[in-house]
């Protein structure tokens, strides 16, 4: 298809792109706050839910979103929420109840410059460790994030299929650049992928709520307020669901929250990478940032400089193997992020041991490709 008649272009954003992902992948609930930059989301969903007689409600605050979601989706629906840094802060304890109840359910998160209320209209990459290391324990948390209206969409399904898969919460990590600009997207072409479901239990009356034989292995759902008792509490349980402390059953509960994710560590990966024959530098970026990333590394190839340039789309759990791939030949790694610090520098260094690492930060505004490009050599 040639003409632009015929490819059905629509001029939309991210938020609106991770609604319309959102309602292609199966969600049929979502409860949400309003809440800069992340309120496109929750005004999308709520006229596309409701305008199928779904359901979609505004929640008195963001700990009830969240619950609301959580009990929506115990009940054997597809749910998901949408806020950003402060209201993420109230809803870390029901995201930990979600982790323990291995309850799937999409949380969006829309990164803006903080902390606290901070900056509602400004962008920011901050809430990378915020997001993944919200839980107690230690224990991976899926996160996706997309630097594209496109990847809104498409990473919005994948994270409704790891919330189903896994039976549990997954968080799409957006920013307010990629969450509120607008971008032309063929709509023709979006795929639907609401067949994605979670492992049921059936009929069986003998199976536990959380039953595995091995701790990769993952538990077959059983719906809240069925014909069968379920137990779902976010005390230390054992495979039935009754509360424990130290018993042999409860600690291989808690060691199999953690190894269902590990496992699958390298089939979650999804990167981009954009391999120059010869480079000797590695471009690393996320988000918003990853475009500027490809942008330096054009600018840089047409200089005469070789780089490559490594895309992640899910930060965790890190993608350690696709990472090594892409430093084989490389001296130099210039990790480009909106933080302070090198929030995702800190959980790849290890990964990059005897070669040169540079970080290439920037708060309050976007980081332009010509700072990227002053650090590839």
């Amino acid at each position: 298809m040639n003409s632009v008649t015929e490819r059905r272009l629509r001029f939309v954003s991210g938020n609106q792109m991770i609604a319309y992902g959102a309602v292609a992948a199966g969600c049929r609930f979502f409860a949400g706050y309003p809440i800069t930059p992340a309120s496109g989301i929750y005004r999308t969903m709520i006229e596309e839910l409701q305008g199928r007689g779904e359901v979609a409600i505004s929640a008195p605050d963001e700990i009830s979103a969240l619950a609301y979601c959580v009990g929506a989706s115990m009940a054997g629906h597809k749910a998901m929420t949408a806020t950003s840094g402060p209201g993420w802060a109230l809803m870390v304890e029901t995201f930990q109840y979600a982790l323990m109840t291995e309850t799937p359910v999409v949380v969006v998160l829309v990164q803006r410059l903080g902390p606290s209320t901070g900056g509602a209209t400004q962008g920011a990459q901050g809430d990378v460790l915020f997001s993944e290391y919200s839980v107690s324990g230690g224990y991976t948390v899926p996160v996706l994030c997309p630097s594209n209206v496109a990847e809104c969409y498409d990473l919005t399904i994948e994270a409704f299929a790891w919330a189903e898969r896994l039976r549990s919460p997954v968080i799409l990590l957006s920013d307010k650049e990629v969450g509120m600009m607008n971008e032309s997207v063929d709509v023709g072409i979006l795929r639907d992928a609401s067949d994605v479901k979670r492992p049921m239990s059936g009929g069986s009356l003998t199976r536990k709520m959380y039953d595995f034989v091995h701790p990769a292995d993952i538990p077959a759902f059983r719906n809240v307020g069925g014909d069968q008792k379920v137990t779902a509490t976010g005390s230390a349980h054992n495979k039935s669901g009754e509360l424990r402390k130290n018993d042999p059953e409860t600690m291989e509960v808690l060691l199999h929250l953690e190894e269902k994710i590990a496992a699958r560590t390298s089939e979650l990966a999804i990167t981009r990478l954009d391999e120059q024959t010869g480079a000797r530098t590695l471009v690393v970026s996320y988000g918003i940032t990853a475009r500027a990333a490809r942008e330096a590394a054009k600018a840089a190839r047409m200089c005469g400089k070789k780089v490559s340039v490594l895309s992640i789309q899910s930060l965790f759990p890190v993608p350690e193997d696709r990472i090594r791939q892409a430093l084989s030949g490389i001296d130099r790694v210039v990790v480009a992020e909106e933080n302070f610090g090198g929030q995702y520098r800190s959980c790849i260094d290890h990964l990059c041991a005897g070669r040169e690492m540079v970080g290439v930060n920037r708060i309050g505004s976007m980081i332009t490709p010509g700072e990227i490009e002053a650090a590839i050599v």
